[in-house]
Protein backbone atom coordinates (compact mmCIF):
# COMPACT_ATOMS: atom_id res chain seq x y z
CA UNK A 1 0.00 0.00 0.00
CA UNK A 2 1.50 3.28 -1.09
CA UNK A 3 2.40 5.49 1.87
CA UNK A 4 1.50 8.69 0.08
CA UNK A 5 -2.09 7.67 -0.44
CA UNK A 6 -4.77 9.23 1.76
CA UNK A 7 -6.58 7.26 4.48
CA UNK A 8 -10.29 6.89 3.84
CA UNK A 9 -12.96 5.75 6.29
CA UNK A 10 -15.97 3.79 5.06
CA UNK A 11 -18.72 3.45 7.65
CA UNK A 12 -20.82 0.39 6.95
CA UNK A 13 -17.95 -0.88 4.83
CA UNK A 14 -18.97 -4.51 5.25
CA UNK A 15 -22.42 -3.82 3.88
CA UNK A 16 -23.83 -3.90 0.38
CA UNK A 17 -22.70 -0.58 -1.09
CA UNK A 18 -19.95 0.12 1.45
CA UNK A 19 -18.07 -3.08 0.64
CA UNK A 20 -18.05 -2.22 -3.06
CA UNK A 21 -16.71 1.26 -2.27
CA UNK A 22 -14.00 -0.19 -0.01
CA UNK A 23 -12.99 -2.74 -2.61
CA UNK A 24 -12.71 -0.11 -5.33
CA UNK A 25 -10.68 2.22 -3.12
CA UNK A 26 -8.23 -0.59 -2.29
CA UNK A 27 -7.83 -1.32 -6.00
CA UNK A 28 -6.93 2.34 -6.42
CA UNK A 29 -4.29 1.84 -3.70
CA UNK A 30 -5.90 4.02 -1.06
CA UNK A 31 -5.53 3.23 2.62
CA UNK A 32 -8.98 2.04 3.69
CA UNK A 33 -10.45 1.79 7.15
CA UNK A 34 -13.87 0.26 7.75
CA UNK A 35 -16.17 0.83 10.71
CA UNK A 36 -19.01 -1.68 10.92
CA UNK A 37 -20.95 -3.41 13.68
CA UNK A 38 -21.93 -6.29 11.37
CA UNK A 39 -25.62 -5.89 12.21
CA UNK A 40 -26.37 -6.20 8.51
CA UNK A 41 -22.89 -6.14 7.01
CA UNK A 42 -20.82 -9.28 6.58
CA UNK A 43 -17.09 -9.89 6.72
CA UNK A 44 -17.50 -12.18 3.71
CA UNK A 45 -18.37 -9.07 1.66
CA UNK A 46 -14.77 -7.89 2.01
CA UNK A 47 -13.16 -11.35 1.97
CA UNK A 48 -11.68 -10.72 -1.46
CA UNK A 49 -9.71 -7.71 -0.18
CA UNK A 50 -6.21 -8.67 1.04
CA UNK A 51 -6.20 -8.25 4.82
CA UNK A 52 -2.98 -6.22 4.79
CA UNK A 53 -4.65 -3.61 2.58
CA UNK A 54 -7.57 -2.84 4.84
CA UNK A 55 -8.22 -2.03 8.48
CA UNK A 56 -11.50 -3.23 9.96
CA UNK A 57 -12.83 -1.77 13.19
CA UNK A 58 -15.81 -3.57 14.68
CA UNK A 59 -17.91 -0.94 16.39
CA UNK A 60 -21.11 1.06 16.35
CA UNK A 61 -21.56 4.51 14.81
CA UNK A 62 -24.03 5.36 17.58
CA UNK A 63 -21.05 5.56 19.95
CA UNK A 64 -19.26 8.87 19.40
CA UNK A 65 -16.01 7.66 21.04
CA UNK A 66 -15.85 4.74 18.61
CA UNK A 67 -16.48 7.02 15.65
CA UNK A 68 -13.71 9.39 16.75
CA UNK A 69 -11.25 6.51 17.01
CA UNK A 70 -12.18 5.40 13.51
CA UNK A 71 -11.96 8.94 12.17
CA UNK A 72 -8.44 9.69 13.43
CA UNK A 73 -6.02 10.29 10.59
CA UNK A 74 -8.64 10.09 7.83
CA UNK A 75 -8.89 12.65 5.08
CA UNK A 76 -12.11 11.45 3.49
CA UNK A 77 -15.18 9.63 4.78
CA UNK A 78 -17.84 7.67 2.96
CA UNK A 79 -20.77 7.43 5.35
CA UNK A 80 -22.75 4.38 4.22
CA UNK A 81 -23.81 2.90 7.56
CA UNK A 82 -27.58 3.00 7.97
CA UNK A 83 -30.73 0.98 8.35
CA UNK A 84 -31.66 1.07 4.68
CA UNK A 85 -35.29 0.14 5.12
CA UNK A 86 -38.43 2.22 4.74
CA UNK A 87 -40.70 -0.48 6.28
CA UNK A 88 -38.41 -0.91 9.28
CA UNK A 89 -38.40 2.83 9.91
CA UNK A 90 -42.20 2.80 9.89
CA UNK A 91 -42.17 -0.07 12.36
CA UNK A 92 -39.47 1.41 14.62
CA UNK A 93 -39.00 5.17 14.07
CA UNK A 94 -37.01 5.73 17.27
CA UNK A 95 -34.62 2.83 16.70
CA UNK A 96 -33.90 3.78 13.11
CA UNK A 97 -33.46 7.47 13.98
CA UNK A 98 -30.61 6.60 16.37
CA UNK A 99 -28.69 5.10 13.47
CA UNK A 100 -29.90 7.04 10.44
CA UNK A 101 -29.79 10.53 11.90
CA UNK A 102 -28.22 10.73 15.37
CA UNK A 103 -25.25 8.59 14.34
CA UNK A 104 -24.76 10.71 11.23
CA UNK A 105 -24.34 13.68 13.54
CA UNK A 106 -21.66 11.65 15.35
CA UNK A 107 -19.87 11.15 12.04
CA UNK A 108 -20.05 14.85 11.16
CA UNK A 109 -18.87 15.98 14.58
CA UNK A 110 -15.97 13.51 14.59
CA UNK A 111 -15.05 14.67 11.09
CA UNK A 112 -14.97 18.27 12.35
CA UNK A 113 -12.81 17.42 15.35
CA UNK A 114 -10.32 15.45 13.27
CA UNK A 115 -10.17 17.94 10.39
CA UNK A 116 -11.51 15.55 7.77
CA UNK A 117 -11.49 17.21 4.38
CA UNK A 118 -14.71 15.81 2.93
CA UNK A 119 -17.64 13.60 3.95
CA UNK A 120 -19.61 11.84 1.22
CA UNK A 121 -23.03 10.87 2.53
CA UNK A 122 -25.34 8.10 1.34
CA UNK A 123 -28.55 10.05 0.98
CA UNK A 124 -31.82 8.80 -0.47
CA UNK A 125 -34.49 9.61 -3.02
CA UNK A 126 -36.94 8.98 -0.16
CA UNK A 127 -36.55 12.65 0.73
CA UNK A 128 -38.78 13.57 -2.22
CA UNK A 129 -41.78 11.69 -0.82
CA UNK A 130 -44.77 10.98 -3.02
CA UNK A 131 -45.07 14.29 -4.87
CA UNK A 132 -45.91 13.06 -8.41
CA UNK A 133 -43.74 15.40 -10.50
CA UNK A 134 -41.12 13.43 -12.47
CA UNK A 135 -38.21 13.29 -12.91
CA UNK A 136 -37.00 14.32 -9.47
CA UNK A 137 -34.60 17.25 -9.48
CA UNK A 138 -32.37 18.23 -6.59
CA UNK A 139 -33.96 21.70 -6.58
CA UNK A 140 -37.43 20.31 -5.94
CA UNK A 141 -39.06 20.76 -2.52
CA UNK A 142 -38.54 17.77 -0.25
CA UNK A 143 -41.49 16.13 1.48
CA UNK A 144 -40.57 12.74 2.95
CA UNK A 145 -43.50 10.57 4.01
CA UNK A 146 -41.62 8.02 6.13
CA UNK A 147 -39.30 8.20 9.15
CA UNK A 148 -36.53 6.84 6.92
CA UNK A 149 -36.93 9.74 4.49
CA UNK A 150 -37.07 12.27 7.33
CA UNK A 151 -33.87 10.88 8.86
CA UNK A 152 -32.07 11.03 5.52
CA UNK A 153 -33.20 14.59 4.91
CA UNK A 154 -32.25 15.71 8.42
CA UNK A 155 -28.82 14.13 7.96
CA UNK A 156 -28.40 15.84 4.63
CA UNK A 157 -29.34 19.24 6.07
CA UNK A 158 -26.99 18.80 9.02
CA UNK A 159 -24.19 17.82 6.65
CA UNK A 160 -24.66 21.02 4.67
CA UNK A 161 -24.74 22.93 7.95
CA UNK A 162 -21.35 21.47 8.90
CA UNK A 163 -20.12 22.38 5.43
CA UNK A 164 -21.12 26.04 5.82
CA UNK A 165 -20.52 26.52 9.54
CA UNK A 166 -17.46 24.39 10.27
CA UNK A 167 -15.81 24.02 6.87
CA UNK A 168 -16.22 20.23 6.71
CA UNK A 169 -16.76 19.67 3.00
CA UNK A 170 -19.93 17.65 2.53
CA UNK A 171 -21.49 15.94 -0.48
CA UNK A 172 -24.85 14.20 -0.44
CA UNK A 173 -25.64 11.51 -2.99
CA UNK A 174 -29.35 10.80 -3.14
CA UNK A 175 -29.42 7.15 -4.10
CA UNK A 176 -32.37 5.88 -6.05
CA UNK A 177 -32.91 2.08 -6.15
CA UNK A 178 -29.46 0.50 -5.99
CA UNK A 179 -29.05 -3.16 -6.92
CA UNK A 180 -26.26 -5.66 -7.46
CA UNK A 181 -24.14 -8.33 -5.82
CA UNK A 182 -24.02 -8.55 -1.99
CA UNK A 183 -27.49 -7.15 -1.44
CA UNK A 184 -28.82 -9.65 1.07
CA UNK A 185 -32.11 -11.18 -0.16
CA UNK A 186 -32.80 -12.97 3.12
CA UNK A 187 -34.27 -9.90 4.80
CA UNK A 188 -37.83 -8.76 4.01
CA UNK A 189 -36.40 -5.23 3.98
CA UNK A 190 -33.89 -5.91 1.22
CA UNK A 191 -34.05 -4.39 -2.24
CA UNK A 192 -36.82 -5.72 -4.43
CA UNK A 193 -34.43 -6.94 -7.14
CA UNK A 194 -32.33 -9.08 -4.81
CA UNK A 195 -35.48 -10.64 -3.33
CA UNK A 196 -37.02 -11.23 -6.78
CA UNK A 197 -33.79 -12.75 -8.06
CA UNK A 198 -33.45 -15.06 -5.08
CA UNK A 199 -37.03 -16.33 -5.37
CA UNK A 200 -36.97 -16.82 -9.13
CA UNK A 201 -33.65 -18.64 -8.88
CA UNK A 202 -35.34 -21.04 -6.46
CA UNK A 203 -38.31 -21.46 -8.79
CA UNK A 204 -40.61 -19.49 -6.48
CA UNK A 205 -42.90 -16.76 -7.79
CA UNK A 206 -41.92 -13.24 -6.70
CA UNK A 207 -44.24 -11.25 -4.46
CA UNK A 208 -45.32 -7.79 -5.58
CA UNK A 209 -46.99 -5.42 -3.13
CA UNK A 210 -49.57 -3.73 -5.35
CA UNK A 211 -50.32 -4.10 -9.05
CA UNK A 212 -46.68 -4.11 -10.17
CA UNK A 213 -47.04 -1.04 -12.33
CA UNK A 214 -45.16 1.03 -9.79
CA UNK A 215 -41.78 1.98 -11.20
CA UNK A 216 -38.33 2.72 -9.86
CA UNK A 217 -35.07 4.13 -11.15
CA UNK A 218 -32.81 1.11 -10.66
CA UNK A 219 -29.09 1.87 -10.69
CA UNK A 220 -26.30 -0.70 -10.52
CA UNK A 221 -24.00 -0.66 -7.52
CA UNK A 222 -20.89 -0.26 -9.69
CA UNK A 223 -22.31 2.99 -11.09
CA UNK A 224 -23.10 4.16 -7.55
CA UNK A 225 -19.51 3.44 -6.52
CA UNK A 226 -18.27 5.42 -9.51
CA UNK A 227 -20.40 8.37 -8.40
CA UNK A 228 -18.92 8.19 -4.90
CA UNK A 229 -15.35 8.07 -6.14
CA UNK A 230 -16.00 10.96 -8.51
CA UNK A 231 -17.37 13.35 -5.89
CA UNK A 232 -14.74 12.43 -3.31
CA UNK A 233 -12.27 14.97 -4.65
CA UNK A 234 -14.09 16.79 -7.45
CA UNK A 235 -13.68 20.53 -6.84
CA UNK A 236 -17.24 21.29 -7.99
CA UNK A 237 -18.93 18.73 -5.73
CA UNK A 238 -18.37 20.17 -2.24
CA UNK A 239 -21.48 21.51 -0.53
CA UNK A 240 -23.83 20.00 -3.09
CA UNK A 241 -26.47 17.29 -3.37
CA UNK A 242 -26.72 14.95 -6.35
CA UNK A 243 -29.26 12.43 -7.54
CA UNK A 244 -27.75 9.02 -8.35
CA UNK A 245 -30.01 7.19 -10.77
CA UNK A 246 -29.92 6.04 -14.38
CA UNK A 247 -32.65 8.47 -15.37
CA UNK A 248 -34.81 5.59 -16.60
CA UNK A 249 -37.80 4.01 -14.87
CA UNK A 250 -38.59 0.29 -14.82
CA UNK A 251 -41.77 -1.25 -13.42
CA UNK A 252 -41.69 -4.15 -10.98
CA UNK A 253 -43.60 -6.28 -13.49
CA UNK A 254 -40.89 -5.55 -16.07
CA UNK A 255 -38.23 -6.69 -13.57
CA UNK A 256 -40.13 -9.94 -13.00
CA UNK A 257 -40.46 -10.48 -16.77
CA UNK A 258 -36.75 -9.81 -17.33
CA UNK A 259 -35.75 -12.27 -14.63
CA UNK A 260 -38.05 -14.91 -16.11
CA UNK A 261 -36.51 -14.31 -19.52
CA UNK A 262 -32.94 -14.54 -18.22
CA UNK A 263 -33.65 -17.76 -16.31
CA UNK A 264 -35.92 -19.40 -18.89
CA UNK A 265 -38.88 -19.52 -16.52
CA UNK A 266 -42.44 -18.23 -16.48
CA UNK A 267 -43.20 -17.56 -12.83
CA UNK A 268 -46.20 -15.26 -12.43
CA UNK A 269 -45.88 -12.73 -9.58
CA UNK A 270 -48.05 -13.07 -6.50
CA UNK A 271 -49.76 -9.76 -5.72
CA UNK A 272 -50.37 -8.55 -2.17
CA UNK A 273 -51.63 -5.34 -0.60
CA UNK A 274 -49.37 -2.27 -1.00
CA UNK A 275 -47.08 -1.52 1.95
CA UNK A 276 -47.29 1.72 3.95
CA UNK A 277 -44.68 4.24 2.88
CA UNK A 278 -44.23 2.84 -0.63
CA UNK A 279 -44.45 5.44 -3.38
CA UNK A 280 -45.92 4.88 -6.83
CA UNK A 281 -43.18 6.11 -9.15
CA UNK A 282 -39.61 7.31 -8.80
CA UNK A 283 -37.29 8.68 -11.47
CA UNK A 284 -34.08 10.68 -11.20
CA UNK A 285 -32.95 13.72 -13.09
CA UNK A 286 -29.21 13.01 -13.06
CA UNK A 287 -28.00 15.94 -15.13
CA UNK A 288 -26.19 17.59 -12.21
CA UNK A 289 -24.04 14.52 -11.67
CA UNK A 290 -23.48 13.80 -15.35
CA UNK A 291 -22.26 17.39 -15.70
CA UNK A 292 -19.33 16.38 -13.46
CA UNK A 293 -18.49 13.53 -15.81
CA UNK A 294 -20.50 10.61 -14.35
CA UNK A 295 -22.36 8.28 -16.69
CA UNK A 296 -24.23 5.11 -15.66
CA UNK A 297 -22.80 2.21 -17.65
CA UNK A 298 -24.71 -0.89 -16.54
CA UNK A 299 -28.15 -1.55 -18.04
CA UNK A 300 -30.91 -3.25 -16.04
CA UNK A 301 -30.60 -6.42 -18.11
CA UNK A 302 -26.81 -6.53 -17.72
CA UNK A 303 -27.06 -5.98 -13.99
CA UNK A 304 -29.71 -8.67 -13.59
CA UNK A 305 -27.66 -11.15 -15.61
CA UNK A 306 -24.65 -10.50 -13.37
CA UNK A 307 -26.79 -10.91 -10.26
CA UNK A 308 -28.22 -14.21 -11.49
CA UNK A 309 -24.72 -15.49 -12.22
CA UNK A 310 -23.54 -14.47 -8.76
CA UNK A 311 -26.56 -16.16 -7.19
CA UNK A 312 -25.84 -19.37 -9.09
CA UNK A 313 -22.20 -19.36 -8.00
CA UNK A 314 -23.19 -18.76 -4.37
CA UNK A 315 -25.63 -21.66 -4.52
Amino acid sequence: MAKDKKTILVTGGCGFIGSHIAETLVKKDYKVRILDNLSTGKLENIAAIPSQKIEVLLGDITDIATVEIAMKGCEYVFHEAAIASVPKSVKDPIGTDKINYAATLNVLEAARKHSVRRVVFAGSAAVYGDEPTLPKKESMPTNPITPYGVDKLASELMGHCYNRTFGVEFVCLRYFNVFGRRQDPSSPYSGVISIFCDRIFQGIAPVIFGDGQQSRDFVHVSDVVAANILVMEHPDAAGRTFNVGRGKATSLLDIAHLLNDLTGQNLQPIHKEPRPGDIRHSLADNTALTALGWLPKVTIREGLAELIKATQIAA
